[in-house]
């Protein structure tokens, strides 16, 4: 698939009727992977992509490191990328637009962005900006509005889906392409929200006792992603052979995970 099928290849992949899977990415390798086992996009996580640049997650990677993790992710893969991009990495909508102009112009067709503690008209701002900036690259950058009143508990709890569903509309009329909600996990809250926002697609976040994918999409929710989970579990399975490794030297332990034979020199030849 050419670059410039990209923008609307990942459009199509949210339509009514499709349930998009992502198990988010964190580097050029790990993309490469996911991408071999069948997905049909490639999103990253913020938080797994700065651990593996050497930075804490919360908007501290600084963009140029970013969009040379972009330049190297499009460059081995052959289907669409979207970059989980936290607030823009920065206050200022005009500074988010020049990042989305460098991420897009690197090979992103699609960013989240997310609202966290700061106000509702700060990120109508920045989704406008993006849009603005990524046009610049030739992209029609795809917009997923993270909303973060379940994450981070900015009202009661019997509010949330309430608030959610206002940021919604305000984010919708500010230009973004989809919705993401993390933490919405009960059935019915899930199809309040997906049938509150059509058209646009509704985006779940993969938590413990989160309902199946044929579920989600019964419900109406069109994108279900692993956040930083799979890149976190590997990070612990690595401290989890590390630390016995460095213990007593048996290569059992290491081993013991290795169950398949990968020609992985032959994933990464382009």
């Amino acid at each position: 698939m050419s670059n410039e099928q990209h923008p609307t290849t990942f459009r199509r992949l949210h339509a009514p009727g499709e349930f998009l899977i992502l198990p988010n990415a964190w580097d050029a390798g790990s993309a490469r992977l996911i991408e071999s086992c069948g997905a049909r996009a490639i999103a990253t996580s913020s938080a797994a992509v700065a651990w593996a640049n050497g930075y804490p997650d919360g908007d501290a990677i600084p963009p140029p490191v970013l969009t040379r993790a972009i330049e190297a992710i499009a460059r081995i893969i052959r289907v669409p990328l979207s970059v989980d991009s936290e607030g823009g990495y920065s206050g200022d909508p005009a500074a988010v637009g020049e990042h989305m102009f460098a991420f897009a112009a690197a090979g992103a067709v699609g960013v989240n962005l997310e609202d966290g503690t700061t106000p509702p008209d700060l990120l109508c701002a920045k989704i406008e900006a993006a849009k603005r900036g990524a046009r610049r690259a030739g992209v029609d950058l795809f917009v997923n509005a993270r909303i973060d009143v379940l994450l981070r508990q900015l009202v009661p709890r019997e509010q949330a889906i309430d608030e959610a569903l206002a940021r919604a509309a305000r984010y919708r009329d500010a230009g973004c392409d989809g919705i993401f909600l993390p933490l919405v996990s009960e059935p019915a809250e899930i199809e309040t929200v997906a049938r509150a926002i059509d058209p646009l697609p509704l985006n779940v976040l993969a938590t413990p006792g989160l309902p199946p994918a044929a579920e989600l999409r019964r419900l109406g929710a069109r994108r279900l992603s692993a956040g930083a989970s799979i890149g976190r579990a590997a990070i612990m399975l690595t401290r989890q052979l590390a630390t016995g490794f460095l213990a007593d030297g048996s290569s059992d332990a290491i081993y013991q995970h290795i169950t398949e034979r990968l020609d992985l020199n032959a994933l990464f030849q382009t």
